[in-house]
C-alpha cells in the first residue's frame, strides 16, 4: 500500500512538519465569463466583523438585500432571497421545487446552461420537452408555442444570457405565450442581473435566478431568486414534498421573510455583507445607467475586435453587453493565447464549453470590469498574443 508522504511511520496519523506557506495569489484582470473582480467597496465588506446568523444586526442586513434585490430583479415579489449556493443552486432550486415525478417541463436548449438545467429536470423526474437552436442563436418563439400546444407543460425554463454563447435571448413574446398556455416561465439570469435589462414583473417571468460574481462585482457562492405568488402557490400546493430539503423555498421562506424568523441553516454572512455592498453600488448607479454603460462598453469592445479582424460567434442582433463571444481564427490555439494573456498580461478570459471547446473565446465586462481602460487592456494584450502565435508558424521562420 502506497504511503502518503505527508506522514511518518509511527505518527499514528500526526502530520509531518511539512510548511504551508501564507496565500498569495496572483492579482488577475478577470475578463471572463466570471467571476469578475471584486468591486473594493465590497471587498472591505468582506473584512467587517462576523455576527451570529440570527443577530438583530443580520436581520436588519437580511431585510435591506431583499429591498434592494427586488429593486435588482424590478419587481415587487415577496419571495425574494439570496440562496446560499452559487448559480447552480439557483437553477436547481427553481426546477426542483417547481418539478414533481411526471410534470411536463419545457427547456429551451441554445447553449450549455440550458443543457444542464434539462439534466437537473429529468433527474427530478420531470418529463422534459426540450426546443433547440443552434449555439449562438436565440429560441425562436414560434418553437415554445409549438411545444406548449402539444404538451401539458407545468413550466418553460429559458436562459436569458447564455454564457456559453454570449446570446441575450428577447423574453417579452415568449413570456406572453407561455402565460397563454397557463404555464410558468422560469428564467436563468446568472450573467444578466446587473448588466443587461431584466424586468421580471414587467416581462411576467415567474421565477427568476442569477449568482453573486458576475454582473454584481461580488464572490460567487449566493444564487439570488425571485418567485412569484402565482409559482409559489403551485409550489405551496404540491402532491409531494421538495426533494431536496435544502433548497426548498418555503421553508427557506421562514428564515428569509418572516418576522419571527426560524432557523433554516447558518448563513454564510460575511457574503451575505458582500452581496449587500454590491447591490447597494448597483442601487447608487442606478439600474438604467448600469445597463447602459454594459452597453456602451460592450459595443466598443465588439468594434475594437472586428477592427483586428477578428468575428463575433453570437448572432449580432441578439448579443449580450456582458458576455462577448468571438470566434478563435484558424490555425490559432486557443489555449496558447489564453495563456500569453494570463501569464505575460494577468488577464483572463474564458474558452469555449461544451461544443463550442477550442472554438472560442469569451470575453466579459461585467460590474466593475465593464470600463475602457479594461477594453484597451484586453486588444491590445489580445492583439500582441496573436502577434506572437504568428511568428511560431513556420512560414514566418524562413529567412529570406
Amino acid at each position: 500500500m502506497a504511503v502518503n508522504p505527508c506522514f511518518r511511520k509511527g505518527d499514528l496519523g500526526l502530520m509531518s512538519k511539512k510548511i504551508y506557506g501564507e496565500l498569495k495569489p496572483p492579482e488577475r484582470l478577470l475578463l471572463g465569463a466570471g467571476p469578475s473582480n471584486i468591486d473594493p467597496r465590497v471587498q472591505r465588506a468582506l473584512s467587517l466583523p462576523i455576527v451570529e446568523h440570527l443577530d438583530p444586526y443580520f436581520m436588519e442586513v437580511m431585510d435591506e438585500i431583499v429591498e434592494l434585490l427586488r429593486y435588482a430583479f424590478k419587481t415587487s415579489n415577496y419571495m425574494t432571497f439570496p440562496i446560499s449556493g452559487t448559480g447552480s443552486a439557483g437553477m436547481e432550486s427553481a426546477i426542483c421545487n417547481v418539478i414533481e415525478e411526471g410534470d411536463e417541463i419545457i427547456i429551451c436548449i441554445s447553449g450549455f446552461f440550458g443543457e444542464r438545467m434539462s439534466e437537473m429536470a429529468q433527474r427530478y423526474g420531470g418529463k422534459v420537452i426540450e426546443v433547440r437552436a443552434p449555439w449562438g442563436r436565440v429560441i425562436e418563439k414560434e418553437a415554445v408555442e409549438d411545444a406548449l400546444a402539444n404538451s401539458k407543460a407545468k413550466a418553460v425554463a429559458i436562459v436569458h444570457a447564455e454564457t456559453s454563447t454570449g446570446i441575450l435571448q428577447p423574453l417579452k413574446e415568449i413570456s406572453r405565450i407561455v402565460h397563454e398556455y397557463g404555464a410558468l416561465l422560469i428564467v436563468d439570469a446568472v450573467t444578466s442581473l446587473g448588466g443587461c435589462e431584466l424586468d421580471v414583473d414587467g416581462w411576467g417571468i415567474d421565477i427568476c435566478y442569477s449568482a453573486s460574481q458576475k454582473c454584481l462585482s461580488c464572490p460567487p457562492g449566493l444564487a439570488p431568486i425571485t418567485v412569484s405568488e402565482r409559482a409559489m402557490n403551485i409550489i405551496r400546493n404540491r402532491r409531494t414534498k421538495v426533494r431536496s430539503w435544502y433548497l426548498d423555498l418555503s421553508t427557506m421562506e421562514k428564515y428569509w421573510l418572516e418576522s419571527n424568523r426560524v432557523y433554516h441553516h447558518t448563513a454564510p454572512i460575511l457574503l451575505i455583507y458582500a452581496l449587500r455592498e454590491g447591490l447597494r453600488l448597483l442601487y447608487e448607479e442606478g439600474l438604467e445607467n448600469r445597463w447602459a454603460r454594459h452597453e456602451e462598453n460592450h459595443r466598443a469592445l465588439v468594434k475594437g475586435l472586428e477592427e483586428m479582424g477578428l468575428e463575433i460567434f453570437a448572432d449580432r442582433n441578439y448579443m449580450c453587453p456582458a458576455i462577448t463571444a468571438v470566434n478563435v481564427p484558424k490555425g490559432v490555439s486557443d489555449e496558447a493565447v489564453r495563456r500569453t494573456l494570463r501569464e505575460e498580461y494577468n488577464i483572463v478570459i474564458s474558452g469555449g464549453l461544451g461544443e463550442l471547446k477550442g472554438r472560442i473565446w469569451r470575453i466579459g465586462l461585467m460590474g466593475i470590469n465593464s470600463n475602457k481602460k479594461n477594453i484597451l487592456l484586453v486588444l491590445e494584450a489580445l492583439k500582441n498574443a496573436l502577434k506572437k502565435e504568428e511568428a511560431k508558424k513556420p512560414n514566418n521562420n524562413k529567412q529570406p
